[in-house]
């Protein structure tokens, strides 16, 4: 969240409810509605949806409404050709736009989507939304509406933009593992698959499961003597441990470890597994990963020709030093190009750009 954003403790309490209910599950639609009410209070709005997107080989969407249903989304398909929120996100994505900004309230009235909402009820007097990228092709949208004639107000944009890196995660993590509702089915889908390497531990690091792969990559990776007593290896069982002591915002950025080796990258993906009796659990997906890691087709083609060339060598782990020597462009430049990566790929940063990359070129 932005430093400079000041929040009441009333809107620290309902965003604290917000990123909680995020987190709550793996299920999306037990997330939505377990988010839906402190969402609309600390944004005030009526009604909100989430519609997932995929933009190859044609635009496919699926809306998702908690609570009652908006009669104009389960006709969406018949209108999403007159949609005019889908353009101005698509060209600001990460960036909570309200309808004032999208178009001129004459247009907005005039608009189809408006006149249909109008007949089917309840009127959208109002729409607030952003554009989360999930990764290459893969877009979530979420809309919050009002059904009153009462303009969102520039803070509420603020506050539900504060919360963007949290609604990407949870929805990333949701539809990662799809039908799977439970961290118990998320267990039988890994364990199901012998090429997949992952370590369930509580939060003290005692571990409480591993597949039969995880072993081998353990034993592969870390000497006996760089093992705790809990046999978490000590850089993982550290990891660990920030995270656990980590506030909602500055775990984000450090739920994947990498470490670069002769060989290639080894990499291990922190998920929190949703809260259940007793202490909480987490996953930690373990992969190897070559050292030279080709930049996906479909990550290649969201990117201009320059960011494509930095994230080529931000999977070798250059610096941005390096990166800007190479090119002969400023170390700020590089900056700005990595910004405009993060934000067309959906991804975290450097780490989570050699992961994604990764899953793309031999998914896990």
């Amino acid at each position: 969240m932005s430093a400079s954003m000041n929040l009441n403790s009333q809107e620290f309490m309902l965003r604290d409810r917000v990123i909680s209910a995020l987190n709550s599950s793996l299920s999306i639609s037990q997330v939505l509605e377990a988010t839906r009410a402190p969402l609309l209070e600390l944004a005030p709005s009526d009604t909100m949806a989430l519609c997932l997107m995929r933009t190859t080989p044609v635009l496919d969407f699926q809306w998702l409404v908690p609570g009652h249903p908006i009669p104009l989304l389960e006709e969406y398909a018949s209108v999403s050709d007159h949609d005019f929120v889908r353009a101005p996100i698509f060209a600001r994505p990460n960036v909570v736009l309200r309808d004032a900004e999208m178009l001129p309230r004459k247009e907005y009235e005039h608009s189809l989507l408006y006149q249909r909402s109008r007949e089917l009820k309840p009127s959208l007097e109002h729409v607030m939304a952003i554009l989360l990228p999930l990764g290459p092709d893969f877009f979530g949208a979420l809309a919050l509406y009002r059904t009153r004639r009462r303009a969102y107000p520039s803070r509420c944009a603020t506050v539900l933009g504060s919360l963007t890196p949290h609604l990407v995660n949870a929805v990333r993590n949701c539809t990662a593992v799809q039908a799977m509702t439970t961290g118990a089915h998320l267990l039988e889908e890994l364990h199901g698959r012998p090429d997949t390497a992952y370590l369930i531990v509580e939060s003290s690091s005692r571990e409480v499961r591993r597949s039969a792969h995880a072993t081998v990559l353990l034993e592969r990776w870390f000497a006996p003597s760089e093992r705790h007593a809990s046999g978490l290896p000590f850089p993982l069982k550290e990891r660990l441990e920030t995270l656990v002591r980590l506030d909602a915002d500055a775990r984000l950025e450090k739920n994947v470890w990498v470490s670069l080796q002769a060989d290639g990258y080894r990499t291990v993906r922190f998920v929190e597994l949703p809260a259940g009796e007793g202490p909480r659990r987490w996953a930690l997906l373990m992969n190897e990963i070559p050292m030279s890691i080709p930049l996906p087709i479909d990550m290649r083609r969201k990117l201009t020709a320059r960011e494509a060339e930095v994230a080529k060598y931000q999977l070798r782990n250059w610096t941005n030093e390096q990166i800007a020597s190479e090119l002969r462009i400023a170390v700020l430049t590089v900056d700005t190009h990595a910004r405009n990566i993060r934000d067309k790929l959906g991804i975290d940063g450097r780490a989570d750009l050699i992961y994604q990359a990764a899953r793309l070129n031999k998914p896990v």
